[in-house]
């Protein structure tokens, strides 16, 4: 019954995938409007100047189809993640942001990186990994859904594809199984079911050899 109220659809875990989406879109279309170029906020790693992108990577983006291609996966991952995790979910979103472009900033090659790709292999990573390690079978088949519709971007972790920042992806992938191994223990957890002990489970022992009840058994006298 605890588990089922955790999963009652509230129209609260729509609010930070929609804030989300709609803030990278209105970012762009200010880039575009006025003219401004915010690749320069992206990660540039090991520059101390670079270290901004840590925090505002994840909302910049190249052009219209790096945009597009990021937003539904975005949204499909991050709903995903606020049903099943709402306690936890700003946390992971936070943290795993910040620390992904971090290790972005360490690992990567010395170039500008941008977009919100990083936010999504994180999401990716911590839901699948999460539904596996927790052995729940909702989160079980959302992970099978997710590989089916998402199962190709394990190969953008690798160099396969150049202008392509894998180094931001394999950031958001490893701090996502890293997360889904440290709170494996919150949010829904799949609890054992606990027999309960009946009076026929009494006329066993520990061996499971039959131990006949005790008769009490009245003489009556007749006069």
């Amino acid at each position: 019954m605890e588990q089922e109220n955790q999963l009652n659809t509230s129209k609260s875990i729509f609010f930070i995938p929609v804030l989300y989406v709609i803030a990278i879109w209105v970012i762009y279309w200010i880039e575009i409007k006025f003219n401004f170029n915010f690749n320069k906020f992206g990660i540039l790693p090991r520059n101390f100047q670079g270290l901004r992108g840590v925090f505002f990577t994840h909302f910049i983006h190249s052009d219209t189809k790096h945009l597009f291609n990021n937003s539904i996966p975005l949204f499909v991952l991050l709903l995903s993640l606020f049903y099943f995790y709402r306690d936890i979910g700003l946390k992971i979103l936070i943290y795993g942001g910040v620390l992904s472009g971090a290790l972005t900033w360490i690992i990567a090659r010395e170039s500008y990186h941008i977009g919100a790709s990083g936010i999504v292999y994180l999401l990716f990573s911590f839901v699948f990994f999460s539904g596996i390690i927790r052995k729940h079978y909702r989160l079980v088949a959302l992970s099978l859904i997710i590989i089916f519709l998402y199962g190709s971007m394990i190969w953008y972790v690798l160099p396969i594809k150049e202008g392509m920042s894998w180094e931001g992806h394999l950031s958001g992938f490893i701090m996502g199984f890293l997360f889904s191994i440290i709170y494996r223990k919150k949010g829904i957890v799949k609890k054992e079911y606990q027999f309960s002990k009946t009076e026929f489970d009494t006329y066993f022992d520990e061996e499971g050899n039959y131990i006949p009840p005790e008769l009490n058994s009245e003489v009556e006298e007749e006069l």
